[in-house]
């Protein structure tokens, strides 16, 4: 037990290190802020928040890349991931391009896959599903989705050319004006040069390109096809100008209306109701493929038609006809001028080729509930 001479040894002692005690908290305090470099207190780990504070304004260059910013980028890239499978078509599984629409429930169609849809079931006699649910779908079953199309529109796709990304609603004015990568021709294209590369090299090849200076010879046999196309073009349109002059012209809407044939196997075949063109009256026909067994079967679809005059007449009937589109459709129809002399004995016409572009255009005319066109005819005066 310490006697009370060596507890007043003791209080002095303490009395003159409380006056130093600043120093040493001083001294501790630097310690603790010396970082990771500093020499700190041996046996003093810095906590997990305090580092992070520290290492938030640490500036040294060694450093690595901020993690957050790669982070948010990923998620970002996860999420356009997750868009393109919630926003793609249902059945080609594909980001649409343009019209989206929905069956009943929700489940998302491309225009096209759409109306290959119901163009399949037109030929097939069955009611169109949709190819989740098995709901019923039709034009006025279904609807158009606004949302989507705008959601759409934003995701950035990569162009084909320069492999850049870019909103998938300025990505066609883009291939199509501004890429430097994008393939295009010569100017001089129409005189033979076969030259086609991208647009920033367009430029160098048009400076040095040969074909300017050819001979007249050179140029003749390339410009006698050039002629050619051009005279085929001015006859079509001579054509119709001129039967626009004659004396007798009809012109009516006809609605094709989709009926089955009874054989055992039934095909697909569409008619029109009896209408009447200059005083006689007549009958449309028209079938798929030229009638083939499983139209359904093939990608490639074509629609051909006969004109059938219904009335009896005294003399014979000469007349030209076409079909064109109606007022209220967007089909493209190329006109094609048909010729025809009716009579009693030959009353209809052999089947012709109804003048579609492609297999699309063939879709969207059997995916409508009727077929509306308007037919002219133009009679021949002897």
């Amino acid at each position: 037990m310490a006697s009370s001479e060596d507890r007043g040894d003791m209080g002095v002692a303490a009395a003159s290190g409380s006056s130093g005690g600043g120093h040493v908290i001083g001294a501790m305090g630097a310690g603790l802020e010396a970082g990771p470099g500093g020499a700190g207190l041996p046996g003093i780990q810095e906590e997990p928040g305090l580092r992070r504070e520290a290492s938030s304004t640490d500036t040294d260059p060694d450093a690595p890349p901020k993690k957050r910013v790669r982070h948010q980028e990923g998620e970002a890239g996860k999420l356009e991931e997750r868009l393109y499978s919630v926003l793609c078509c249902t059945v080609c599984l594909d980001l649409p391009k343009a019209s989206v629409y929905q069956c009943t429930n929700g489940h998302l169609m491309c225009a096209g896959c759409f109306i290959h849809l119901l163009a399949d079931a037109r030929l097939k006699e069955e009611q169109a599903t949709c190819p989740n649910c098995r709901c019923e779908i039709s034009k006025s079953l279904c609807c158009r989705n606004l949302a989507v199309e705008k959601a759409v529109s934003e995701l950035p796709s990569d162009c084909s050319f320069c492999l850049k990304q870019f909103p998938r609603s300025t990505l066609e004015r883009h291939l199509s004006e501004e890429c430097q990568d994008r393939v295009t021709r010569c100017k001089y294209v129409r005189i033979g040069c076969p030259w086609q590369g991208p647009y920033h090299e367009l430029p160098a090849h048009e400076a040095a390109c040969c074909h300017p200076s050819k001979s007249g010879q050179e140029l003749m046999g390339i410009l006698s096809d050039m002629d050619q196309q051009h005279r085929r073009d001015l006859t079509l349109y001579s054509s119709i100008f001129n039967l626009l002059c004659f004396e007798k012209i009809g012109f009516t809407e006809v609605q094709f209306r989709p009926y089955r044939t009874d054989d055992f196997i039934t095909r697909l075949y569409y008619e029109t109701p009896r209408f009447t063109v200059l005083n006689q009256t007549w009958v449309l026909k028209a079938r798929v493929n030229d009638s083939e067994r499983n139209p359904n079967l093939s990608c490639k679809r074509t629609l051909s038609f006969q004109l059938i005059l219904k009335s009896k007449v005294n003399a014979t009937l000469e007349c030209h006809f076409l079909l064109l589109k109606g007022p209220y459709d967007d089909v493209k129809i190329q006109p094609v001028i048909q010729h025809h002399i009716f009579s009693n004995d030959a009353n209809e016409t052999e089947y012709v080729p109804l003048p579609i572009c492609d297999s699309v255009e063939c879709n969207k005319l059997l995916a409508a509930k009727n077929i509306n066109l308007r037919l002219f005819i133009f009679q021949i005066q002897k």
